[in-house]
């Protein structure tokens, strides 16, 4: 099939970034797209300058004896409404007004140029009408969107004394494309056997593509199996019908039986509804490669199959291609085009190329609700939030804030950027302005309520949508209960639920994820097969909030064994469900379980994901095999900080402070931002180099990139001080800390003083630290060490016996190993193990054999 296609030889979709998209240009030579922003010089960014001019003089066009057929000709030849009201005052003037060839003819133009109130105002005036009229006036009504009133016209149509022809059909079965009524169609088709045109081949094509755009596939295939004879039309219908009931495939098949069986050859309207088609369904790479096998073809793409590709490029963030259908775009005198432009927009805006985007704005779109979204949007995604507020401000100067759209991109756009007061306060200018709200916005409302866990304010936005009649949407009826249950409402949560008219899996998936993650495991159950009787069936996404849930309460082996009943389940868990579970390994130490998650990424090429890839790291790293830490790091394919912060923090875990600290280096080369949790593990990778000058720069630097620094980073950096011997350096930071030191800081200063024997400051942290915690048996170890390292006697003396007197036990050391059957837990003096005695009997065994090697 593809070697009819004229495939394109490019081994992969980069290289298309970098070639030429050949095409027939007007000389018969090949261009190519050329991959740059242009500011094209033709006159189509003002289509009103296509037009005749207003001040001709008609006698330039009707040059010779005025009778009906000048005026035909002249009406037939212009798309100008201005112009042909001027020819209609002519004909006035001149005494063809009455005429019914010259009414006729000025319909048909008031119909073709858009003057639908013309169209209808000459229509009704005309004394006698014939089928032509008819037709003119019934495509006036569905051009502008009245499909019931076309079939109301239709009926009065079938009243009146004038013979049906077969070019009325297809004018009368778009009434059910408008409809989406194929019943409406089957009974029109009864029509059209019953007037003998169901052979007439534009008939027949008309059928097709109704029964196409009707969404009955299987109707449109089997009509046309049974025409006799078929022609290009056909067949472009049948593979516009495949394609646009996402049957890409059988639309690819069908192209490639139009050679074989009617030896015709795909034109434009075949590749560009296969191409359409592709893109729609999300066969991305195939709709790009399609394009440029048309091109290779000999087919110049036109603008509307060019702008079904720009989404495609979109989303594989294929700027390249993207850059080279722009050039075509602009050679062609495409960028008049509003769905072209705003294509564009949205093109760029997702390959994060906001300045192109705004160029585009700027210069070439028609700056309306879309394209101003489009770009809000971008902004946001870019983090660029004041660029998206001063859009939103011009918006009103040009008083184009008025529809919803806009403001429901400030308040999502604030809500992904986890500014929810911000995004609340949109919401509340949207209430004053008297605009209402629809059930998106307050989706995003309520999930900045959740993400604030303000219970108050989401009752607000509950009592608003109650007034609004919208507490029983799916969508918003979901978000309400994800927003209670977060809250930790779980009784107002089961009421938002059962208001629900009609709830969906994603309303089942929330109500059951909040009873998981607030900890009401017991009840799960019984949801879940409340879930079923309901007629619905639980997805990966319902396991992984119950997973989530468990992870979330600390139910580390019931998460696991979740994990393992899913695999044996007919839901097969994804990427989402492996980022879930592996926290549950890292909190375990349980390596074995670990890599057998490994395993399972690798299998399902998620293994390279950068955030799959962070939680294998971290998880290695906690389980003790920093190898195995680094082998996963090496194998993600697009860093981001999450990344690099698993990396680092696995580095200063295990101790490898100069590996952690070339590795923070690199980090900041490499152009990461590096943020709290970056700079406290650079931090902890100094103190296990004992490098004072690197942990100093690092956290100086802290201010450069606006992190304030958090009492970990405080600690940190006193723990690095006194190691070194610095403890009145360290003494100070502590006092000048703009916050309150805890138990952790002065322990580190505690530690210093006992390595170097400063015994002034070491008390001082003493009596603080067992102020804080005087049942902590450490504390008064510590000090006695401390004494001991002086040869305070007397001290340490005094030490032991407050501890003896106060009961003070020091925590039993605790050790665990993993084999096949779990994880075995061992205590200091502890006798609770299941083989307790076997374990010991070994001890015994093992004590005797070293006194005997001894002897």
């Amino acid at each position: 099939m593809w070697s009819l296609l004229a495939p394109v030889t490019h081994p992969n979709l980069l290289q298309h970034a970098a070639s030429p998209l050949p095409s027939q240009s007007h000389g018969g030579k090949p261009t190519s797209l050329c991959p740059q922003l242009l500011k094209p010089t033709y006159h189509h960014q003002n289509p009103s300058l296509s037009f005749p001019s207003l001040s001709r003089n008609l006698t330039d066009d009707l040059d010779g004896p005025v009778n009906t057929a000048a005026y035909a000709s002249i009406l037939d030849s212009y798309e100008c409404s201005e112009f042909g009201k001027q020819v209609h005052a002519h004909a006035f003037k001149k005494g063809f007004g009455g005429h019914k060839f010259v009414q006729t003819k000025l319909l048909q133009m008031y119909s073709r140029c858009g003057c639908f109130v013309d169209a209808i105002k000459m229509f009704e005036n005309m004394p006698e009408r014939n089928l032509y009229c008819w037709i003119a006036v019934l495509k006036s009504y569905l051009n502008n969107g009245y499909f019931e009133e076309a079939f109301m016209l239709f009926e009065d149509l079938q009243l009146e004394d004038v013979e049906l022809e077969f070019f009325v059909f297809p004018v009368v079965l778009r009434i059910c494309i408008g409809c989406g009524g194929l019943r409406l169609g089957g009974q029109l088709h009864g029509i059209v056997i019953k007037n003998g045109f169901v052979s007439n081949i534009y008939v027949a094509n008309a059928l097709i593509d109704m029964y196409g755009k009707c969404r009955s596939l299987d109707d449109a295939k089997n009509f046309f199996n049974q025409m006799t004879e078929r022609d290009c039309v056909s067949w472009n219908s049948v593979v516009t019908a495949c394609a646009a009931n996402g049957v890409v495939h059988e639309a690819l098949e069908f192209l490639h039986e139009m050679f074989e069986e009617d030896n015709l050859a795909p034109n434009t309207v075949s590749w560009s509804a296969v191409i359409g088609g592709l893109s729609q369904n999300g066969y991305d790479e195939e709709a790009i490669e399609m394009l440029y096998s048309m091109s290779a073809a000999g087919f110049e793409p036109n603008a509307r199959t060019l702008a079904s590709v720009l989404p495609a490029c979109g989303r594989l963030q294929a700027l390249g291609p993207g850059k080279e259908i722009h050039g075509y775009l602009a050679r062609h005198g495409f960028m008049y085009n509003p769905f072209v432009v705003n294509g564009l927009v949205d093109l760029y805006r997702k390959c994060w190329d906001m300045k192109s985007a705004l160029t585009l704005f700027s210069l070439f779109s028609l700056k309306n609700e879309v394209s101003y979204n489009t770009m809000i949007v971008g902004y946001f995604e870019n983090g660029e939030i004041s660029k998206a507020k001063e859009l939103f401000d011009e918006m009103e100067l040009e008083g184009k804030r008025n529809e919803i759209i806009s403001w429901n991109s400030m308040i999502s756009g604030y809500v992904d950027n986890f500014m929810f007061d911000e995004a609340l306060a949109v919401f509340r200018a949207l209430i004053d302005k008297d605009i209402e709200a629809d059930s998106y916005t307050l989706g995003s409302v309520l999930t900045a309520c959740a993400g604030m866990g303000s219970l108050r304010s989401g009752k607000e936005t509950h009592s608003y949508a109650i007034v609004r009649g919208l507490q029983s949407d799916t969508f918003v009826g979901g978000a309400l209960v994800e927003m209670y249950c977060k809250c930790s409402d779980l009784k107002a949560a089961q009421k938002a639920f059962d208001e629900v008219i009609e709830r969906d899996t994603p309303t089942w998936n929330a109500f059951i994820s909040g009873y998981a993650r607030s900890n009401q495991i017991e009840s799960i159950d019984l949801i879940l097969q409340k879930m079923k009787e309901d007629g619905l069936e639980p997805n990966v996404y319902t396991w992984n909030g119950i997973i989530a849930g468990h992870v979330e309460n600390e139910h580390n082996e019931l998460a696991l064994q979740l994990f393992s009943d899913m695999q044996s389940s007919n839901v097969r868990p994804d990427i989402y469900t492996v980022g879930i579970i592996l926290p549950a390994c890292s909190r375990l130490a349980t390596i074995e379980r670990g890599m057998q998650l490994h395993a399972y990424a690798i299998r399902c090429d998620y293994e390279s994901d950068a955030h799959i890839g962070a939680a294998l790291v971290d998880m290695y790293a906690k389980c003790g095999s920093i190898n195995h830490s680094e082998h996963v790091y090496n194998r993600i394919e697009n860093f981001n900080l999450v990344t690099e912060n698993a990396m680092l923090t696995a580095y200063a875990m295990h101790g490898h402070g100069e590996e952690g600290i070339a590795f923070f280096r690199k980090l900041l080369v490499n152009g990461f931002r590096p943020d709290g949790i970056t700079f406290l593990s650079a931090l902890s990778s100094c103190v296990h180099a004992g490098s004072v000058q690197a942990g100093r720069e690092c956290f100086d630097m802290m201010a450069f990139y606006y992190v304030n620094p958090t009492l970990k980073h405080y600690t940190c950096l006193v723990d690095l001080l006194s190691r070194a011997g610095m403890l009145d350096e360290a003494f100070d930071v502590i006092r000048k800390m703009p916050m309150e030191p805890d138990s952790v800081i002065w322990g580190a200063l505690l530690g210093g003083c006992v390595i170097h024997g400063n015994v002034d400051i070491g008390e001082l942290a003493a009596t603080k630290l067992i102020e804080l915690e005087p049942n902590n048996t450490g504390n008064h170890v510590m000090l006695a060490n401390l004494y001991a390292s002086a040869g305070r006697w007397s001290d340490l003396a005094r030490t032991r016996r407050l501890t003896t007197d106060r009961q003070l036990r020091k925590s039993p050391g605790c050790s665990w190993i993993e084999d096949r059957d779990g994880i075995h837990v061992f205590i200091a003096c502890d006798g609770s193990h299941n083989r307790a005695n076997e374990i010991y009997a070994i001890l015994d065994n093992l004590t005797f054999q070293m006194s005997v090697k001894q002897d």
